[in-house]
């Protein structure tokens, strides 16, 4: 008797190791599902690379659901290489694209930008399909690009003036002012004033700033200085014609020699500035 009890204690329950064993089972399950996501997969979809990307079955969920929450959204496809215009402009127009290049509208301020320049701007903005941000950066862009030129420009431009004013200044010593005035005088009544002032050359000077055309164009009026004076507001056009309308201002008896005269102070001035004009920078 004493030995069937102890077998019996010795026995274990069934119900107990069934449990048991379906408890490791289902552990055992659960480790293998999480660890080996591909068996899950039917071997028709095997061979689909976008599924070997999944480790377990929670990244599968997470993107199942990732893609879900995008159907149904506005999706703008992206053309391809056989897309025509109207392709692309169905995109532009979804992305942002103005109805009309005159919708365009922007930020700055009044005369900051030119009406005219705009317009144009606006009708090629509005073919390439720019948004309204895109175009008034690209506006900005340029206008801040245009303004450091200007600026970089106008310091070169003094830079040069001042170096060919002091090269002049030494070259042509006590004459400077005097050759330096009748070779604008010259240049402006050849070139104008607006072509040497607008002309910029390679150097970074202005065409009448630069030391070679001064030099040239004041060598052209020594020689013509015996002949002709290169003129202002005067109406002479030589040397021989001053001098002899000086010599007649001052001819003895003249209203230059006396004081009391009505016209001494006016004679006086004329007499003063043809000879600044016959002999100037002297």
């Amino acid at each position: 008797m004493d030995n069937q009890t102890t077998e019996q204690e010795v026995q274990s329950d069934p119900a107990v190791e069934t449990t048991a064993d379906q408890s490791t089972s289902v552990l055992s399950g659960e480790q293998t599902t999480q660890g080996n996501f591909q068996d899950l997969i039917p071997e028709e979809y095997k061979t689909e690379k976008s599924l070997s990307n999944f480790k377990d079955m929670g990244d599968f969920v997470k993107s199942y659901l990732s893609a879900q929450k995008i159907v149904g959204s506005d999706k703008i496809p992206v053309p391809n290489k056989f897309a025509t215009d109207e392709d692309w402009k169905a995109v532009f127009d979804k992305l942002g694209r103005p109805e009309n290049p005159q919708d365009y509208k922007y930020s700055f301020k009044e005369g900051e930008v030119d009406k005219e320049m705009i317009s144009s701007f606006n009708e090629h903005a509005h073919k390439l399909g720019l948004l309204p941000q895109q175009a008034e950066s690209l506006i900005k862009y340029y206008n801040d690009m245009n303004e450091s030129s200007s600026v970089q420009g106008d310091e070169k431009a003094a830079e040069v003036r001042l170096s060919t004013e002091n090269e002049l200044k030494q070259e042509f010593g006590s004459q400077y002012g005097k050759r330096l005035d009748q070779a604008k005088r010259l240049a402006s009544s050849t070139l104008g004033n607006e072509f040497l002032e607008n002309t910029y050359l390679q150097d970074g000077s202005k065409l009448g700033d630069n030391v070679a055309i001064v030099k040239a164009f004041s060598n052209l009026a020594e020689k013509l200085s015996e002949d002709e004076v290169v003129k202002g507001d005067s109406s002479y056009s030589t040397a021989k014609d001053l001098q002899k309308e000086i010599a007649s201002l001052t001819e003895e008896g003249s209203s230059y020699w006396s004081k009391q005269h009505p016209n001494h102070d006016k004679t006086v001035s004329e007499v003063f500035k043809l000879r600044q004009l016959l002999n100037n920078g002297e």
